[in-house]
Formats: structure tokens, C-alpha cells, sequence
């Protein structure tokens, strides 16, 4: 029996040959860009609880056509080798797709973090990242991790710090070697928001764009209902971002132990506050609760974004899958049989290379911003300030009118990192969606 990892991979494989099949390439180069360069297992062993336990991880290296190559490091105990080979190569077209400078590589540890305290984790980790700095898998110029399922900034902060102990030479850059890390290490505003915004702005450029069907003929999302897959990060950024920013319902939220529903639309932030504290969606006084219930991807919906992980619609699900667009947020959340089988119907895919790529724009601009030691907008936010007030006051003395009080603020603002993060994200993932202009020339400037 095939595992779910096995057809992740051949579906990315798949999907690779589908491409290949429209491009005129010398023969073999298709192959030799399929597979990934190399894969290492690392084992290694941890004394806890009175005993030795041996843990098990990888780090796949898809492309080095760039350097340094980028990707994340999940924590789950179902990971293995296929699966991260399957993630290291949908990187590599990922950051192609939006021009960030790096390969794809990919990383995980079998392991269920939440069977370990935050004491023992921290201790499993520091000896994953000695592993991977012995064998060259982690630094600011050669291979680059990222938070994934399972870690998160308090990883990632443990892992710059182990490399920085063993590398005290490289001292003046080593906070580049990881990205996501928290603020007070070297992190970005905006990062941990970045994949559920570029969600959001993905969404946005398909509906601006009268070359698509738009939503049932529409160009917002104002009362759209939305099923959201997945209430991690992205899942939960993505779905209060719709909700407040764009007008949508979000209506059906999917876990892995159920559902909740509420036609009316769901208060997102009460959910998460109600996940964070219980340790479940189920239970929500706002929603109905659907426990043990796994149809709720099946759910009606004008969108349908799946957020949590490869294959969650798969031949057997497809077909009762009721939305009029899937937005992929999760990597390979659609198997390439499902694709073709929704399609057929006429539903719409925005594909995952481009959906979730907020997170790796967003962790080059953090990995730019430890390289130049200079944080975002710190030598032009004043010179804006000034320029703006310029600009109010001209405004006033001719018109007469005191500017709008409510606008003021926000007009005068020279523009603080999380701005600056926020419009480039902005601006990647517009360009990226209309890499031309009418007349042919590229729009694109990296």
C-alpha cells in the first residue's frame, strides 16, 4: 500500500512532467530537474528522563542553482524522507516562481513535539542543529531553515543560538543561517503573518485580474463564504485576514479532530483565543461543534482553502468537494488525479508555488535584513514623515481645510518595518501574478 507520503511525492512528480510537457528542453534536463541533489538522514541521540532516546531527521537539498537553498524544518511524527524530498522540490519552484534568490531545500524530525516538555525540546533541537552543522546543512551562505509544522520562532531562535556557539567565527552574520526567528533574535515584523497575507493578497490578484472568472463573476470577497482546512498559523492569519480585511464569512473551520460551523460567519480571533486556551476548536459557544466529523472540507462554500497538509483532497474526497475556487495554502494540498477531477467540474485552483509563497518572501527580506545589519525604513522613515507633513500642510494652506482628522495619522506616517514588509509582500505577489505589462515587458525588478 502506498503511503501518504509516497503519493505526495509522486504527485509533485506528476505535476513536474505535466510542466515539463509544455517546455522545448535539451533531453535529459527535464529528469536532472526533477530529482532532488541529495538527501541526508541524520540519527542522533538525547539523554531525557533518565535514558537515551534516539531521534531521527532530514534535510533534502532539491536545487543549488541559487545559494544559499531555503526551506523549512517541520517536527511531526509521520515525517520521512520522501515527504521532505517532495517539499525541498516544491521550494525550489516556489522561490523560481516569485524571484527570491535561493534553492529549495526542505527539513523535518520525526518527532510529536507535544509528548516533550519545552525543556527537553529545546535540548533535541540544539543537537539537530549540531547535526546539520556538521555536515554543512545550515548557514547564512549555504543552506537556510524556516519555522514549518511543528516549530515555530522559539525553534528557530534555538537553533541560530546553537549555531552561533559553534560557529563563533561567523558571529557578525550567523543570525541569517534561520529565518523566522523572534524579534529580539534577529526576526522581522511580519513574518509570522506572511503566508496567511500572501494568501490573502493571492486571492486578491486573482479576483482583480477580469481575465479570470473571478468568484461566480464577482471582484471581492464581500459575504463570500470560505471553509478554511487547518487552524495553525496560516490557516488562522489567512482566515482572519479575509474576514476582517475582505468582508468574507468564514463559515467552517477544519481540524483535525472535527469541524465547527457557523453560517452567519465566525469570530475568528474568539476561535483561536478558544483553541489556545482548550487545545481544540471543538467546544466554540460561537459555532457549531462537529466532533470526530472529517466531512467538513465537504462543507458548501464559495472557497475552500486548505491549510494544513498534502493530499487533504485526494481522488476519493474530490468529488464532493462543493467550492467554486480552492486556494492552496498548504503545500500539495490537492493530489494531481483530484486536480484534474476538480477541474473537469470547473472549479478554479490558485496552485500552492504561488498561494503560500508570503513565507519565503518574507523570509528573504528578514534574511537581507541580518546580512545588512540595517532594519527596514530606519534611514528613510523620518525624511517620509517630514516630506508628508510637507505635503498636509500645502493642503491645508491651499484648500483652507484642516486635513481629515481620521486620515491624518496615517498619511504622516513615515512607514515603520511592518509596513515596509507588509507593501513588498504586497508587491511580489501582484507582480508575480501579472509578470507583464500590455505591450510584453517585464514588470518584475529583482
Amino acid at each position: 500500500m502506498q503511503t501518504n507520503s509516497a503519493a505526495f511525492l509522486e504527485s509533485v512528480d506528476h505535476n513536474f512532467r505535466h510542466a515539463m510537457s509544455f517546455l522545448e528542453l535539451p533531453e535529459g534536463l527535464a529528469e536532472r530537474i526533477i530529482q532532488c541533489n541529495s538527501t541526508y538522514t541524520v540519527r542522533f541521540g538525547v539523554r531525557l528522563r533518565g535514558r537515551m532516546y534516539s531521534f531521527v531527521g532530514w534535510r533534502s537539498v532539491h536545487s543549488e542553482h541559487w545559494e544559499p537553498v531555503k526551506g523549512g524544518i517541520r517536527y511531526a511524527s509521520n515525517a520521512d524522507a520522501e515527504e521532505v524530498e517532495a517539499l525541498a522540490a516544491l521550494m525550489t519552484l516556489k522561490c523560481s516562481l516569485v524571484d527570491v534568490p535561493f534553492g529549495g531545500s526542505k527539513g523535518a524530525l520525526k518527532i510529536d513535539p507535544r509528548e516533550w516538555t519545552p525543556q527537553e525540546l529545546e535540548r533535541i533541537t540544539r543537537r539537530f542543529t549540531q547535526e546539520l552543522n556538521k555536515r554543512g546543512l545550515i548557514g547564512p551562505g549555504v543552506n537556510v531553515p524556516a519555522p514549518d509544522i511543528g516549530t515555530g520562532e522559539r525553534e528557530m531562535a534555538w537553533m541560530v543560538d546553537e549555531y552561533r556557539r559553534a560557529n563563533p567565527t561567523e558571529v557578525i552574520n550567523s543570525r541569517a543561517c534561520v529565518t523566522g526567528k523572534p524579534l529580539s533574535k534577529g526576526g522581522i515584523a511580519g513574518r509570522t503573518e506572511a503566508t496567511g497575507r500572501g494568501v490573502q493578497f493571492a486571492i486578491q490578484s486573482f479576483l482583480r485580474d477580469t481575465r479570470t472568472p473571478g468568484l461566480n463573476g464577482r471582484r471581492d470577497l464581500t459575504g463570500a463564504s470560505v471553509t478554511v482546512q487547518g487552524f495553525g498559523n496560516v490557516g488562522y492569519h489567512a482566515a482572519k485576514l479575509l474576514s476582517e480585511d475582505d468582508g468574507a464569512r468564514v463559515t467552517v473551520v477544519v481540524e483535525r479532530d472535527g469541524y465547527v460551523a457557523n453560517p452567519e460567519g465566525l469570530s475568528i480571533e474568539a476561535l483561536k483565543q478558544h483553541q489556545t486556551r482548550t487545545g481544540s476548536i471543538l467546544g466554540f459557544e460561537g459555532a457549531t461543534s462537529f466532533a470526530g466529523d472529517m466531512s467538513g472540507m465537504e462543507q458548501s462554500c464559495d472557497v475552500l482553502i486548505p491549510a494544513a497538509m498534502e493530499n487533504a483532497i485526494h481522488a476519493e474526497n474530490a468529488e464532493c468537494i462543493k467550492a467554486h475556487l480552492v486556494v492552496e495554502a498548504a503545500n500539495g494540498p490537492v493530489y494531481f488525479e483530484a486536480d484534474k477531477m476538480l477541474r473537469s467540474r470547473g472549479v478554479t485552483i490558485l496552485p500552492d508555488l504561488y498561494v503560500n509563497a508570503g513565507g519565503v518572501v518574507v523570509s528573504y527580506f528578514e534574511w537581507v535584513k541580518n546580512l545588512t545589519h540595517i532594519p527596514f525604513g530606519l534611514r528613510e522613515r523620518r525624511r517620509r514623515e517630514r516630506r508628508n507633513h510637507t505635503i498636509a500642510t500645502a493642503l491645508e494652506r491651499m484648500t483652507g481645510k484642516e486635513f481629515p482628522a481620521d486620515m491624518r495619522d496615517e498619511f504622516l506616517e513615515g512607514g515603520a518595518e511592518i509596513d515596509l514588509v507588509r507593501s513588498g509582500l504586497e508587491d511580489v505577489m501582484r507582480s508575480t501574478w501579472t509578470p507583464c505589462r500590455p505591450d510584453g515587458t517585464a514588470t518584475g525588478t529583482r
